[in-house]
């Protein structure tokens, strides 16, 4: 397209309402997977027990059709969100890239929550390959909700980062992301082995997980605590170096904004676990860690896009 239109200033509300309209979905999703309703549909999938709209319900199947419903209206916003940047923005703009990204990353999301239905990796199924699709579930989700972050973030006029460009400051930035997925799914394993085998105290859950004849899942979930902690200090650390190496006001307010959800969210953790990972808590804790994904991301795009001190005078 050899011409653009301004882009109008509605367009970057829009692009960070569909970003947290998806991270509604993602919660929802959550609670799809705390209820054990994820089979309330049978394993048909895009129809719900053979049927486009259910009669009479059971609670499970109105739990389930309700996430299908937002995912699916989750997938209409993101693409006139394309559509839009792609009327509104030039040939090879970082948010027609992003944008792009989305949209693939959006149909990846439709595919492999189709597959845990047909395959029936749903209910109380603690198959391995069902933790290892949730993981991949998760990594997909937080690699979705970073490209609409992105769109959102170059709409309201951020300037283009260049991710590998930068040398030691790219490596840790994406050294703090990679650790990050990580958690994620160590953290996505722990809820459904939490999910699946309850613990009726810290004390017998803690005796759960170290005990060689305890479920795979559960023997699993003592590592998202060390990494998580491991992580949280890694992100903290690198958030309060790219301050100090980037004067932008913005790079300063992002890495504050780091920081205080990272430390937030160990807390979280604690509480999370205290309490025995009730469902509630779970999505909250959840949220939580999407936020410290999508901060991070913002600080890595607005760091690659500044100089570092002393660069302009060289």
């Amino acid at each position: 397209m050899a011409h653009s239109i301004a882009t109008p200033r509605w367009l970057a509300r829009y692009a960070w309402g569909v970003l947290a309209y998806n991270l509604g979905v993602v919660a929802w999703g959550a609670f799809v997977r705390a209820s054990g309703s994820g089979a309330g549909c049978g394993s048909h999938w895009p129809l719900c027990n053979g049927v486009v709209s259910p009669v009479a319900p059971s609670l499970a199947t109105a739990i389930e059709l309700t996430h299908r419903v937002t995912s699916a209206l989750a997938g209409i916003l993101v693409f006139a969100l394309v559509f839009f940047v792609f009327r509104t923005r030039p040939a090879g703009d970082a948010a027609r890239r992003a944008g792009i990204a989305s949209v693939i990353l959006m149909l990846l999301e439709g595919a492999l929550g189709a597959g845990l239905v047909l395959l029936e990796l749903t209910a109380d199924d603690a198959s391995t390959l069902r933790a290892v699709s949730l993981g991949l579930h998760l990594v997909n989700t937080f690699l979705l909700l970073a490209a609409i972050a992105l769109v959102a973030w170059r709409l309201e006029g951020q300037p283009r980062p260049r991710w590998t460009a930068h040398g030691k400051t790219s490596g840790v930035i994406f050294g703090a992301l990679g650790a990050t997925l990580i958690v994620g799914v160590t953290g996505a394993v722990t809820a459904l082995g939490d999910t699946l085998f309850p613990s009726g105290s810290l004390r017998e859950g803690f005796a759960a997980d170290f005990s060689p004849t305890a479920h795979l899942l559960v023997r699993l979930r003592v590592w998202h605590p060390v990494v998580a902690v491991l992580t949280a200090v890694g992100c903290i650390a690198a958030a309060r170096w790219l301050a100090g190496q980037r004067p932008s006001p913005t790079v300063q307010r992002l890495a504050v904004g780091v920081m205080g959800i990272w430390a937030a969210q160990l807390l979280g953790g604690f509480v999370n676990l205290a309490l025995l990972a009730p469902t509630w808590m779970q999505i909250v804790h959840l949220l939580m860690a999407d936020a410290a994904w999508v901060s991070l991301v913002l600080l890595g795009s607005a760091a690659l896009a500044t100089p570092a001190h002393g660069a302009a005078a060289r």
